[in-house]
This record gives structure tokens, sequence and C-alpha cells, in this order.
């Protein structure tokens, strides 16, 4: 009875002993440079903003604040969201965005671009609501990326909305996976950051940049 005792005591510690935990892959847009067509010098030259710009920070509806991952399978359900268990980003997803636009923003603008922690004066201000950040299977091989979000330009003068628009993008995944989705993602936030610049120097332009 008491070798009972003894082997099983083993076996209960060797249950409650440590197990392997595969590590997290964590990913952000910093490493990753603008995608070639944002570079170029006469679309810099095109993108230019003539006043000074605070980019607040982007909101998220409560699914997408966190730092998961998201996809999609439209072959089973599309109203269904699920995140990759052992793949996320290092901040949520409208906080990488955000950061995203105020550089590539900094880079292509004549006036300052500032964010709310600055405490600076600016001549507008620029508020992203971001709607959808994922990765949607159509087949379990086949995924695509979709970004949408919507801006609004608000003269920080008399606090009005000056113009607001929705943009929306999606092309193929490089692969339908994680890594896919990530570097997926990332690509086409840089074509709608791209489409986002050159709205806002209209729309700045056209009310004479103050």
């Amino acid at each position: 009875m008491k070798k009972f005792l003894v082997v099983a005591a083993i076996t209960l510690i060797g249950c409650a002993g440590p197990r392997t935990v595969a590590p997290v892959a964590v990913y952000d847009f910093g490493s990753q440079r603008f995608s070639a067509d944002v570079n170029s010098s006469e679309t810099a030259e095109r993108l230019r903003l003539p006043a000074s710009l605070l980019v607040a920070e982007a909101t998220a509806p409560a699914w997408l604040e966190s730092t998961a991952i998201q996809y999609r399978l439209a072959y089973d359900d599309l109203a269904q969201s699920h995140a990759y268990a052992s793949h996320r980003w290092a901040a949520s997803p409208a906080t990488l965005l955000t950061q995203r636009i105020r550089n590539r923003i900094a880079r292509a603008s004549q006036g300052a671009v500032v964010s709310t922690a600055d405490g600076a004066r600016t001549d507008h201000m620029l508020r992203l609501e971001l709607g959808e950040f994922t990765q949607v299977f159509d087949t379990p091989d086949q995924s695509r990326v979709v970004v949408r979000f919507r801006a609004s330009l608000i003269d920080r003068a008399t606090r009005s909305v000056l113009a607001q628009r929705s943009f929306s993008m999606e092309q193929p995944a490089p692969s339908p996976n994680a890594k896919g989705a990530v570097h997926g993602l990332t690509n086409l936030s840089d074509k709608l950051i791209a489409d986002l610049i050159g709205w806002l120097a209209r729309e700045i332009g056209e009310k004479g940049g103050t």
C-alpha cells in the first residue's frame, strides 16, 4: 500500500511539473520600410502638407483594442473573429497605425506633426476611427487582408469638422498564416496612408492651409 502511495505521489508531481510553452512571436510596423510607391520623390512632393497637424490617437471597437492578430473564416462564419494563439502585435492595431501615420506625415509635411501628448498648438487635427484590421480566409488555403478606417479633419480654432472620409482597401495576403497577415496588413496600411495624406493635402490646400 505504501509503495502504491509513493508511485501515485510521484505521478502527481510529474503531472504538476512545468510544461513547455510555445514562444509568442511579436510584430510591429517599425522595422518595415514604407512601400516603394509611397517613398517616391514625385509622390512625396504631391503629398506635402502646408500646415501643422495634430494626429490624435486612433480609436477602435472593443474587439480590436487588444494586441491579438485577428482573422475571420469567410467559408464558415464571417461574423466571427478569431485570434492567432502564438502571434500578436506589439501594441493594438490602432496604436501601431497611429504611429505609422505620424511618421509618414512627418516626412511629407512642411508643417509640424504632433501628438496629443505634446500639448502644442496646431492648425488642424486628424481623428481616425479604425473599423477593420483583419485577415479573411475565403478558403483554408486562400486569404486576404482588409483595412478600413474613417478620417476626420478638424479645424482646431473653431473645433468644426472640415472634411470627413472613409478609407477601405483589401488585397491578397502573401500567405495564409499569421506572417501573411502581418506583412499584408502592413503593406496595405502604407497604401491607405498614402491615400490619406493625399486627401489631407487636397483638403488643407483648398482651405488655405490654416
